[in-house]
């Protein structure tokens, strides 16, 4: 029995961060009801390329969808609302990541469903939050991480502004909201009372600044960028020249150093002052840098991996390819076919929460719509009602 078997969350969501926060909850076994707008061809991420399985799926919104189940409802029509709230019922919670003001408008807020269900919990998922002069506003992650400061944080010291190359701040913000989610239902199951969590987009970026933001908060220090991707006070721990590429080596341990040292055949620096402590090395970092360079460069990349194995932490500096064909990933199982509603399959990567004894399911994301009939007959829905809610325009 994965851990979240018998919970029921209902999904108001589109795009990156709501969907990629309740997909770790279907991989654990949640049953994940996302609803999407027929009237607008289901949500976003179905036509989001540059690719398709077919018309309204994409490969982007398989990668955050599987496991799930769809209903189409349009919740500005009544008959839809009603459908919602029949849903409520037997739920532990509705999700949604709209604008902020939306949730409201829109009857997903904890007033608006206790009448239906008094432990219901409602998580906001918004770019700014439900209160204050930007309520209204939409938001992207990219934007989030230029506010934030994070591109005053990425890349050269010489270069340009630079953003992670991934959507680090609609990742982090979806897990947050399944976290809220899943702490929100702890509580309503042992007092019986539901509520409303809230996270942003701008919220989460910014308690992402931690210790950096603590920093400047008090001692006014302003952390810019370092040389070759280099950690703000630990030094070495940054990118290197080798013979063919590059590598990344991260002393963040003290005794890491001598054993670096050992390694490189430089006995002597693990006992040299100017470089024997974190602080000392701070101090000389250009010089640290300027060392290990000189010997870095003499042997190739695979060569320093074979000597360092085990002993000291390193890595490659990997393209996607080469990231995804490692080994490491390849042979252990991290990748994984989930089965296609046309009878194929569609290769992602696996969870990261493994249930030793358990198998997390392994179905893709569903066709638009794919479960609205069974989950109406299972509120009690016949085939006339449910041609009914067809006319109006609810489902």
């Amino acid at each position: 029995m994965l851990p979240l078997q018998g919970m029921r969350v209902i999904a108001v969501e589109q795009y990156g961060a709501g969907p990629f926060g309740t997909m770790y909850l279907a991989d654990l076994g949640a049953e994940v009801i996302k609803v999407e707008n027929p009237s607008e061809g289901g949500e976003l991420g179905r036509r989001v390329g540059p690719f398709f399985l077919g018309p309204g799926d994409s490969h982007f919104y398989q990668s955050l969808n599987r496991n799930k189940r769809s209903i189409t409802l349009n919740l500005k029509v009544p008959e839809a609302l009603e459908v919602l709230h029949a849903l409520v019922k037997s739920s532990d919670a509705v999700l949604n990541n709209l604008r902020g003001d939306q949730p409201a408008k829109l009857g997903l807020t904890y007033d608006q469903l206790k009448a239906v269900n008094p432990a219901v919990v409602c998580v906001h998922l918004s770019a700014y939050g439900r209160t204050g002069s930007r309520s209204a506003w939409p938001g992207f992650d990219y934007l989030m991480q230029a506010e934030a400061g994070y591109l005053s944080l990425t890349g050269e010291p010489d270069g340009p502004p630079a953003r992670f190359g991934l959507s680090i701040v609609d990742f982090m913000t979806g897990l947050t909201a399944a976290f809220a989610l899943l702490a929100g239902v702890i509580q309503a199951r042992t007092t019986g009372q539901g509520r409303d969590l809230d996270t942003s987009l701008f919220d989460v970026s910014l308690y992402n600044l931690n210790y950096l933001a603590t920093w400047y908060l008090n001692e006014g220090f302003v952390q810019g960028r370092e040389a070759h991707s280099g950690h703000p006070s630990l030094v070495p721990s940054q990118l290197f020249r080798t013979r063919d590429g590059w590598i990344f080596i991260m002393c963040n341990k003290e005794k890491f150093w001598g054993i670096l040292a050992d390694a490189l055949g430089r006995p002597q620096w693990a006992e040299d002052p100017r470089f024997a402590t974190f602080q000392a090395r701070l101090e000389n970092r250009e010089q640290v840098s300027a060392m290990l360079e000189e010997v870095l460069t003499t042997e190739t990349t695979a060569t320093w991996l074979e000597r360092f194995a085990g002993k000291f932490p390193a890595a490659p500096v990997n393209d996607l390819s080469a990231a995804l064909e490692n080994p490491l990933v390849r042979d252990e199982g991290r990748l994984r076919d989930y089965a296609h509603h046309s009878g194929g399959k569609v290769r992602m990567v696996a969870g990261p929460v493994l249930c030793p004894g358990d198998e997390a399911p392994a179905r893709a994301a569903p066709a638009l719509g794919a479960d609205s009939e069974a989950l109406l007959r299972e509120l009690g829905y016949g085939q006339e009602g449910i041609t009914k809610l067809r006319d109006a325009g609810a489902i």
